[in-house]
């Protein structure tokens, strides 16, 4: 029996995720959603099925755990779905200095951002490229620079913006499309959970979750090797090649020490 190809969006319960579910179901893409909270999942199966698009499959999954992304997998392959576009969002941030955070907090954010990504990744790559689909990465302008202050994050997301550019040029040849969303600060649930002050980073960089969805959708779909919203984060993400990286993480330390 042939399997049904889909679009699995990994921390589709809030922010970013939530908006890239709604926008590749404004496109038509049978959706698979996956976080840990299923009621949340629900709700927004439900609301993309009142608005008109078939109603996405809700698998809620701790991918970060050690059998996560098997077990997820697993219950793929039982209710007869293939992945043919794979959409990395799941992960978090930390604020604060790497030897003072907790510990366990910091390699779970490796776990979820690095190893989990890299796992869905090569786990889901053949029929990806059978499909000829995509993977759709979100990382972070924060992968192009050192982060003094949240040096664990900024990390995990230049493992996904490299990651990403090797893929690309691996997977080019085989019609699958590569790409790396990297956007700037963004208003949702991830400030709070990262312990993000109000007013820490410049408003001018914000962009909104609905517009990071549309340019990471459209990216992708035009094999587009990274995708910056906005021109200001874009500059951003120039900066480390005009400027000794030195002096940018000093400035990085300057203000994570004036809001610590």
């Amino acid at each position: 029996m042939s399997s049904t190809p889909v679009c699995l969006i990994t921390g589709a319960s809030s922010g970013i995720g939530a908006a890239l579910a709604r926008e590749f179901a404004r496109h038509g893409h049978a959706l698979v959603l996956t976080a840990r909270r299923q009621p949340e999942l629900d709700r927004l199966a439900d609301e993309i099925a009142h608005n008109g698009a078939q109603r996405p499959h809700v698998i809620a999954a701790d991918i970060a755990s050690g059998d996560g992304a098997a077990a997820l997998e697993r219950a793929l392959d039982e209710r007869g779905l293939e992945v043919s576009i794979l959409v990395n969002n799941a992960g978090f941030g930390l604020l604060g200095e790497a030897a003072k955070l907790d510990l366990a907090q910091q390699l779970a954010m490796v776990d979820l951002n690095v190893r989990a990504l890299t796992d869905l990744t090569l786990r889901f790559i053949a029929p990806i490229t059978r499909h000829k689909g995509g993977i759709l990465n979100v990382a972070s302008i924060a992968g192009f620079m050192p982060g003094p202050g949240m040096g664990v994050y900024h990390a995990t997301k230049a493992y996904a913006v490299s990651f990403s550019e090797a893929l690309h040029g691996e997977l080019g040849a085989e019609g699958v499309n590569v790409t790396a969303l990297c956007p700037g600060p963004v208003p949702t649930p991830f400030l709070a959970r990262a312990g993000i002050p109000h007013g820490y980073f410049p408003r001018f960089l914000a962009r909104s979750a609905e517009r990071v969805a549309r340019e990471g959708y459209a990216g992708l779909m035009a094999g587009r090797r990274i995708v910056v919203p906005g021109s200001p984060n874009l500059i951003m993400t120039l900066l480390p090649r005009f400027l000794p990286r030195g002096l940018i993480a000093d400035g990085t330390a300057r203000r994570w020490r004036r809001n610590a």
